[in-house]
């Protein structure tokens, strides 16, 4: 994994526990939400079109 990557990660999970800390729920609900689309948008992107059986 590249420096760069790495330190995203670390700036992401940062902001994660200031969230938890600060009792912030809804944001935190809010980015995870977030996240997840982005994930499904990428495997659709990687999905074939058509599938086999």
């Amino acid at each position: 994994m590249s420096n760069e990557i790495e330190q995203f990660l670390e700036r992401q999970d940062e902001a994660v526990s200031a969230l938890f800390l600060e009792s912030k729920g809804d944001e935190l609900t809010d980015i995870l939400v977030a996240a997840l689309e982005e994930a499904f948008e990428i495997l659709l992107e990687a999905a074939p079109a058509e599938t086999l059986h």
